[in-house]
């Protein structure tokens, strides 16, 4: 993905706590739609809804990953998602969620005759992942050889030409980025290592009578169904 940035500024009245929120282009759970050049996305969708409702003012850009992760770090009235929660992050955020669940895949070339199905088959190779991400980290942590890339986007191609073995990222997220790349038919799916729930991850200062309220208001979204209406429009769209 190019290092760009779109602000987009989305405003509402009746609460002092103003924030910003700070993402990626990560879809389908947050992207900028080609049409409207609006963010987008399930999670940014069920954002949205849950900002409205609890009535705080905020504003969404989307930046580089790392980027995003900075901006919720240093400013105190900023958050960042989809964020994966680990134990690694735990301390450093307060935390909304969940937004949704990430299927984590091993990708390889289809002219390759090995076919893995586990990460243990693959100790010895190479893997492909992106900078900052939480499957880069977790594979790190677990000894793995790894190839960093600044974007995920840049691992299909990377695939293909030979730079590594195989390559690690979210379910949806993969299948978008071969489709872009136009790599359908040589880059497989091979097997799914492990699963994790995405978050809007806020800065520590951020008022826990906000994530109260936001994780509050999240779970009526849940139990009225709006959640799950928003989740099915973007699975429908796979």
């Amino acid at each position: 993905m190019k290092n760009f940035i779109f602000p987009l500024l989305l405003l509402f009245a009746n609460h002092s706590d103003a924030l910003t929120l700070a993402t990626e282009d990560y879809p389908p759970f947050n992207f900028v739609d080609s049409k409207t050049g609006k963010i987008t996305g399930m999670a940014t969708d069920k954002i949205v809804v849950m900002m409205q409702r609890a009535k705080i003012d905020y504003q969404i850009g989307i930046y580089p990953w790392t980027r995003a992760i900075q901006m919720a770090q240093q400013s105190p009235d900023t958050c960042v998602f989809s964020m994966v929660r680990n134990s690694e992050r735990e301390s450093a955020y307060r935390w909304v969620g969940p937004l949704g669940k990430n299927n984590w895949v091993i990708y390889g070339r289809s002219s390759n005759p090995v076919t893995p199905k586990s990460l243990d088959d693959i100790r010895n190779n190479v893997i492909g992942v992106y900078r900052n991400s939480a499957i880069g980290t977790y594979l790190q942590q677990q000894r793995f050889k790894l190839d960093w890339a600044n974007y995920d986007s840049e691992n299909p191609r990377k695939l293909t030409f030979g730079r590594f073995d195989y390559w690690a990222s979210g379910e949806v997220m993969g299948q978008y980025h071969i489709a872009l790349s136009d790599l359908q038919g040589q880059i497989i799916p091979l097997f799914t290592f492990n699963s994790a729930q995405m978050y809007l991850a806020c800065n520590v200062l951020v008022p826990q009578k906000t994530i109260d309220l936001l994780n509050q208001t999240l779970k009526e979204m849940d139990r009225d169904g709006t959640s799950a209406a928003i989740s099915r429009k973007y699975k429908n769209n796979d």
